[in-house]
């Protein structure tokens, strides 16, 4: 059995979801595939996936085979390509994905910088805030705000977005600045209807409280809801990039900093490690950096502690 062979198909069934996508990936027959996999589960004497006439999933024993194989392939591919590429130019196609005003803010001008010191390399920015399919799509790099779902993603954590409660001088002034999220029921609240649900979360230590956010203004955009707030409007609850200059400038004040929900992770994903392009590459060393440089107050996200 050709083991690296072997490990490159476990690979790509288990970035495809399927015998077939992986076949068909690979410009293989499905019998070929289905041998391959079969030969080296016989030789690890494990399963590596749960097979039904559905669906196709990996078993614990396969999820850590599958970082170890990335881990593996991604070394020989890398030694290869520091061979071939030397001082090469980067040039190709380069799809990236981001959340729409997270996108607008930061990732977006990232693509613009990384385009105008690389002109041979296509960028192509798609912003979103539906979570969609980075293999379906052909994405090669994307940003996500929170908890990855997909397990054959291979992700690299930036640091962390909080939820931030915030209101204006003047109205925390005028109106008291609360001790506790239950002041808030009852008060004046900018609401954003992109939520999820008409309240808002907190954490009380151990203890989540919901709370019901008033008031007689609601937008349905995020650069709206914030300026209302700046103006006096009553009190927002946003992610903390998204009125980061706000409060630098003094024109929004968090409260309730001591009650706020767990911090949502910003990572860097991308579908696998092996093989990637070297314009791939580069641009997330770029996107990395580029974001890491701006961390704290004032930028994108909190750097890990």
């Amino acid at each position: 059995m050709d083991k690296l062979k072997a490990m490159a198909t476990f690979v790509q069934i288990a970035e495809h979801g399927s015998l077939t996508a992986a076949a068909r990936a690979m410009d293989s027959s499905l019998p070929a595939v289905v041998r391959t996999l079969a030969a080296l589960e016989a030789h690890l004497r494990v399963r590596l996936f749960n097979r039904t006439t559905r669906r196709i999933a990996l078993t614990d024993e396969g999820r850590r085979y599958l970082d170890s194989c990335r881990r593996v392939l991604s070394a020989i591919s890398d030694a290869e390509t520091e061979l071939n590429e030397g001082a090469a130019e980067p040039a190709g196609p380069l799809l990236v994905t981001a959340p729409v005003q997270f996108g607008q803010m930061y990732v977006a001008p990232a693509v613009t910088r990384f385009a105008l010191r690389h002109p041979q390399v296509d960028c192509r920015v798609m912003l979103t805030d539906s979570v969609v399919s980075m293999v379906d799509q052909g994405i090669d790099v994307g940003l996500r705000i929170g908890a990855l779902e997909d397990s054959t993603l291979v992700a690299q954590t930036l640091g962390s977005i909080r939820r931030v409660v915030v209101a204006s001088p003047d109205f925390l002034a005028a109106h008291g600045t609360p001790a506790h999220p239950q002041e808030l029921a009852g008060a004046r609240c900018v609401r954003f209807t992109g939520g999820s649900a008409p309240w808002w979360t907190f954490h009380d230590g151990e203890r989540r409280l919901q709370v019901t956010a008033g008031g007689n203004l609601e937008f349905n955009h995020i650069a709206p809801a914030t300026d209302a707030c700046a103006a006096g409007a009553g009190f927002g609850m946003f992610m903390s990039y998204q009125v980061a200059s706000l409060v630098a400038a003094g024109r929004l004040v968090i409260v309730l900093a001591a009650f706020e929900p767990p911090p949502r992770p910003v990572s860097i994903v991308y579908p696998h490690a092996r093989g990637l392009p070297m314009r791939t590459r580069l641009f997330i060393d770029w996107l990395r950096q580029d974001l890491t440089a701006r961390a704290g107050p004032g930028g994108p996200f909190d750097a890990p502690a």
